[in-house]
C-alpha cells in the first residue's frame, strides 16, 4: 500500500514539473523568442516594453486557458468515461460540441455579437451546449432514473440534428459569416477576455475538487450499476450529477474556446495506462495531463508556420488520432 502512495506521488509531481516546462516552452516561444531567464526578468521588472506586453497581455492569457480548457475537457471524459464504462465516450459525443456550434453560427449569422458585444458568442456557445444537454438528460430520464444507454444514443442522435442545423446555417449565410463559423469550430485560445479566463479556471479548478467527492462511486462503478448498488452507491443519483457536472463543464470549454477534438478521449487513455484505473490519481493526473497536452499543442499551433496560426483543434486532431492508433495497434 505505501508503494502505491510513492508511486502516486512521483506520478503527480512528474506531471507537475512537465506542466511548469510546459508553460516556459509556452511563454518562450513565438514569433519574439524569449530565454527563461528573460521571461522571469521581464516580469519581475513589469516595465512598458513590448515584450512585457506581449507576455502579460497574449501568452500569459493563453497558458492559463491552456491549463484550464485542457483540465476540464480531459476531467470531463474520464467522468463521462466513468458513467457510461465506455472509453470510447467523451466530452462532445453527447451532442455538446454541436450544441454549442450551432449556438455561435447562430449568433454570427445574425451579426448579435455585432449588435450586442463580443461576449455574445461563448454566452451563444453555452447557451446551445446547454440546451442539448437539457434535451439529452429529458429524453433519457425515465420515472427519475437515467437509461445509460438510451442516453448515449440520445445524445449521438442530437449531435447530428444539431450539426446538420448548423450547416444550414452556413449554407444559407454570407462567405464573411462562413468564415468567422469555421474559425471558431476548429478552436482557439485567443481570448482577450481574462474574466472568461478566470471563469473557465474556476469551473475547472472547482469541478477537479468536487470530483472527489465521487471517487468511491466511480470506483464501484468500474463493477456495474447492479454491484455498486449493492455496496450502498446511489447509483441514479450519482450519475445525474457526474452527468451535468461533465456536461457543464465541457459546454464551458466549448463556448470559450471553440471545439477542440480528442483531449477528452485521448488523455484519460494514456492516464489508465501509466497510472492506472483507480479515480483517486485518475482524476488529477487527467487533468494535469490535459493541461500539459493543450499548452503544448498551443505551441505548435502557433509556430509551425508562423507568424500565422494554425487553429489548435487541427493540432490536437492529428497529434491525437496518430496516439490513439499507436495505441490500438499496441493493445492488439
Amino acid at each position: 500500500m505505501k508503494k502505491k502512495y510513492l508511486q502516486w506521488l512521483f506520478y503527480l509531481a512528474s506531471l507537475l514539473i512537465l506542466l511548469a516546462i510546459a508553460v516556459l516552452i509556452s511563454l518562450s516561444a513565438g514569433e519574439m523568442d524569449l530565454s527563461f531567464s528573460d521571461i522571469f526578468r521581464i516580469l519581475s521588472q513589469k516595465d512598458e516594453s513590448m515584450e512585457y506586453t506581449i507576455l502579460s497581455q497574449i501568452r500569459i492569457p493563453r497558458v492559463l486557458l491552456g491549463i484550464a480548457v485542457g483540465g476540464a475537457l480531459s476531467l470531463s471524459g474520464i467522468l463521462l468515461q466513468g458513467v457510461y464504462r465506455n472509453p470510447l465516450v467523451e466530452p462532445y459525443t453527447l451532442g455538446i460540441s454541436g450544441g454549442a456550434s450551432l449556438g455561435v453560427a447562430f449568433a454570427i449569422v445574425f451579426s448579435l455579437h455585432q449588435l450586442i458585444g463580443s461576449f455574445v458568442l461563448p454566452a451563444a456557445g453555452f447557451a446551445g451546449s446547454f440546451l442539448i444537454i437539457f434535451l439529452v438528460y429529458t429524453i433519457s430520464t425515465r420515472n427519475g432514473r437515467i437509461n445509460i444507454q438510451s442516453m448515449l444514443l440520445t445524445g449521438v442522435m442530437v449531435s447530428f440534428i444539431a450539426s446538420s442545423s448548423m450547416m444550414l446555417l452556413m449554407a444559407t449565410t454570407s462567405s464573411e459569416n462562413l468564415h468567422g463559423i469555421v474559425f471558431w469550430i476548429m478552436g482557439s485560445l485567443d481570448e482577450p477576455d481574462m474574466s472568461l479566463i478566470y471563469i473557465t479556471m474556476a469551473m475547472a479548478l472547482a469541478s477537479l475538487a468536487a470530483s472527489y467527492f465521487f471517487v468511491q462511486p466511480l470506483n464501484a462503478l468500474r463493477l456495474g450499476e447492479e454491484k455498486a448498488r449493492d455496496l450502498g452507491i446511489n447509483t441514479d443519483t450519482v450519475i445525474k450529477l457526474l452527468f451535468l457536472m461533465a456536461s457543464l463543464l465541457a459546454g464551458v470549454c466549448v463556448a470559450v474556446a471553440g471545439v477542440i477534438g480528442f483531449v477528452g478521449l485521448i488523455i484519460p487513455h494514456l492516464m489508465r495506462l501509466l497510472v492506472g484505473s483507480d479515480y483517486r490519481i485518475l482524476l488529477v493526473s487527467s487533468f494535469l495531463s490535459g493541461s500539459i497536452f493543450l499548452v503544448l499543442s498551443d505551441v505548435i499551433a502557433r509556430t509551425i508556420i508562423s507568424p500565422n496560426e494554425l487553429p489548435i483543434g487541427v493540432i490536437t486532431g492529428i497529434v491525437g488520432g496518430i496516439v490513439f492508433l499507436l495505441m490500438m495497434s499496441r493493445s492488439s
